[in-house]
């Protein structure tokens, strides 16, 4: 409490009005960081501990955070207060609810200037993105997605770093629980979202595909919302990004946005060629799939794509990829290369077309179809089983 009180409304106002050493705009801003350093450390050595993802892997929840604070070394310099901090992280969330820090640190925005918030924001998105669910509600509930502060701090004159934090906020939100869509969508942003989109950078273009993916994730709450601000085609645009990690969380993204109903067929059906082009391009294999399971999804609810799938190349793409991965399916001493290749959801993806008419036909037609009745043989039983799905419904047909 008295740690929590140094950045409270009353004591804030007094030191920034303070002409003194360490006073005025620029110690209200030196004290809340400081605070949130000491606040941040254990959350830090998590993140940074064996078996964590990587803070430096990409550009991560809190990324100013991992950079200042010496938490980050404890993982490998004192592996005994590491252990204590795991132990003992549960007791600290409770008290950090306790003492409201959530509604604290949400008031501090309001004594700092936008152009020094990042450690905070930081410090917000880093909570939330380790998916401590308590501190999440708790946020949201103090109004971390009031629209009014969502307008500030996603404003184009906002630091691009405190921008890719609020952007992790929303899609950590939103995967977390559908629960948050409600506020999400009460925070007013998808017009937003739909500019950062075309945005000159590349981690704030892909960020926005992974929140919009993650507003779909778990129900069609958004799907209305999606095609009265326009969104479908700049998302469909993303898939042939320059950058890689744009075209893998927009081919998610689209997948999302096709998966619980029909509803944005017609907008997706301009998705189907750059989908197809991604199974046969050099990306990685992680985009592959999710460009599988979109081309999946998109024959899920209905049969009015089916035919675009096969006239606009994407069952042939997806046979040129089962075959290009098969040498591995058969070879039982390459199990692990399997598992993280795209085969399963390729396999499963050719199932579910399977399901409609034009499909059928021109699998069964494809010169490529017996490459799927050998991967009947593949010692991975997920592979066998997939594959024996296709055989059998071509052989029912």
């Amino acid at each position: 409490m008295l740690i929590i009180e140094l950045i409270c409304d009353v004591h804030l106002k007094l030191l920034k009005s303070w002409n003194g050493p360490g006073g005025g705009k620029d110690g209200v801003r030196d004290l809340i960081n400081l605070v949130i350093d000491l606040l941040a450390f254990p959350f830090v050595a998590l993140q940074n501990a064996p078996g964590m993802p990587s803070a430096t892997a990409s550009v991560s929840s809190g990324f100013l955070l991992n950079l200042g604070i010496s938490g980050g070394r404890i993982c490998i310099e004192d592996r005994g207060t590491l252990k204590a901090i795991e132990d003992d992280m549960g007791k600290y969330i409770k008290v950090l609810l306790e003492v409201g820090l959530p509604g604290v640190l949400l008031r501090c925005l309001e004594h700092i200037e936008l152009r020094d918030c990042g450690k905070l924001v930081a410090f917000i998105a880093k909570m939330v993105n380790q998916g401590h669910r308590p501190l999440a509600v708790q946020f949201v509930g103090k109004g971390l997605l009031d629209p009014n502060r969502m307008r500030r701090l996603l404003n184009c004159s906002s630091p691009k770093e405190v921008i890719l934090d609020v952007l992790n906020i929303i899609s950590d939100l939103a995967r977390m629980d559908k629960a948050f869509y409600e506020y999400i969508n009460g925070a007013r942003i998808l017009d937003t979202l739909k500019d950062f989109l075309t945005n000159e950078d590349s981690n704030i273009r892909a960020k926005a595909c992974s929140a919009l993916g993650n507003m779909c994730r778990h129900s069609p709450y958004f799907y209305n919302s999606l095609a009265r601000c326009h969104i479908i085609d700049p998302l469909i645009d993303r898939c042939t990004d320059p950058d890689r990690r744009t075209r893998k969380f927009a081919c998610f993204a689209i997948g999302n946005a096709a998966y619980h109903n029909d509803l944005l067929y017609e907008e997706l059906r301009r998705a189907i060629p750059p989908l197809a082009a991604l199974l046969v391009s050099t990306d990685e294999d992680k985009t592959k799939a999710n460009a599988a399971g979109a081309l999946s999804n998109l024959v899920r609810n209905s049969n009015k794509l089916s035919e675009d799938i096969v006239s606009e190349g994407a069952m042939q793409a997806l046979l040129k990829l089962v075959a290009d991965c098969s040498v591995l399916a058969l070879d039982p001493s390459r199990k692990e290369a399997i598992n993280e290749s795209p085969l399963k959801i390729a396999l499963f993806s050719l199932g579910k077309m399977c399901s409609h008419l034009p499909c059928l036909q021109f699998l069964r037609s494809s010169e490529l179809f017996s490459v799927i009745g050998r991967l009947h043989q593949s010692q991975e039983p997920t592979i066998a089983n997939y594959a024996s799905i296709i055989v059998r419904k071509v052989s029912d047909a």
